[in-house]
């Protein structure tokens, strides 16, 4: 690798990269950049970001809020925002263009880990598998009502990557299919997997499971409110492991309290991490995970150099002397 000692500092704050930075040290040392490390557990507020405004070329970051306001002042010195992962609604790519600020992602790094996670809990869901691990564990003997997955309809909202992932693994399980984009959907991909595309009023009220792969932007921000809920079935499970940002939490609360949707899986949450207090963490009737639907040992560590990549690139430093195969672009 090619060295420049140019004083580039570089701010490290995807909490992935984080945990494992003694990896990439030599990486940045041999470039001569200066490397700072966020104090982050989940990611940086634009309070947070502000800090760092004006001292730093780069920056490798998660879900961080870097808004107007950052990027204005930590523009012009601030060269390239690499995204760890796919997601980049965080980003205001508007004023980031405006600023001839590069923002790069890895899109479809985590598919399939993603998409195994949703059919994970379909499965627990259907077949009532924690539910009666509980039961059992603590002496009772109840035999609860289960269902095939064959007998259920399962709909896919954002039939992109992801959702397609989803369905094809849920074909393979003989599943009635439903998806809704508001981009078409290819043909092929539909004949050959059974799925129907339909409304999303329609999706909602035919569904037993809702999956929402779609990205978070001004279209899908508070898609799942309180009128959406009414739609869906009493039976049914919503299901999320795309941004909290997608559901409308506090009518989702109201929904599983008063028994108007039977249960949801929730990866992601609007406040992330999910406060202990949140009346969701007392429900039966949820699933809920830390925003780790995406782990899989092979997908980070190809995001972790994809990332590093990009930065480089950005900075308009020299190749890693790495095999990568990424599938990493500009947003």
């Amino acid at each position: 690798m090619g060295s420049r000692m140019n004083s580039l500092v570089v701010l490290v704050s995807a909490p992935y990269v984080v945990n494992e930075l003694e990896r990439f040290q030599t990486y940045f040392d041999s470039a001569g950049i200066g490397v700072i490390v966020a104090d982050v557990e989940e990611r940086l507020s634009e309070e947070e970001l502000l800090r760092y405004a004006g001292t730093i070329d780069g920056a490798l970051c998660g879900d961080d809020a870097f808004t107007a306001q950052v990027l204005r002042q930590s523009s012009p010195r601030l060269k390239i925002i690499s995204k760890w992962g796919t997601g980049i609604d965080s980003i205001d790519l508007k004023a980031a263009r405006r600023l001839n600020i590069r923002v790069t992602n890895t899109p479809g790094a985590f598919t399939e880990a993603v998409a195994d996670s949703v059919i994970g809990y379909v499965l627990a869901f259907a077949r009532q598998l924690p539910w009666m691990d509980r039961d059992v564990k603590s002496g009772e003997w109840t035999k609860r009502p289960t269902r095939a997955l064959h007998e259920s309809t399962l709909g896919v909202i954002g039939v992109g990557r992801i959702g397609k992932a989803v369905l094809r693994r849920a074909h393979g399980f003989g599943m009635r299919l439903l998806g809704n984009d508001i981009v078409e959907i290819d043909h092929e991909f539909l004949s050959a997997h059974a799925v129907s595309t339909v409304e999303l009023d329609e999706l909602l009220a035919e569904s037993d499971f809702i999956s929402l792969n779609c990205d978070l932007n001004s279209s899908s921000r508070g898609l799942i409110e309180a009128n959406a809920l009414l739609k869906v079935r009493p039976e049914a499970v919503l299901i999320n492991t795309a941004r909290g940002g997608i559901v409308d939490q506090a009518a989702l609360v109201e929904a599983l309290e008063s028994d108007r949707i039977a249960g949801a899986a929730l990866d992601v949450f609007e406040d992330e991490p999910l406060p202990a207090d949140s009346p969701l963490c007392a429900m039966d009737n949820v699933m809920l995970a830390p925003h780790n639907a995406n782990s899989s040992p092979s997908a980070w560590e190809k995001v972790h150099w994809s990332s590093m990549q990009n930065l480089f690139d950005g900075l308009g430093l020299d190749p890693l002397e790495k095999d990568l195969v990424s599938e990493s672009k500009p947003a």
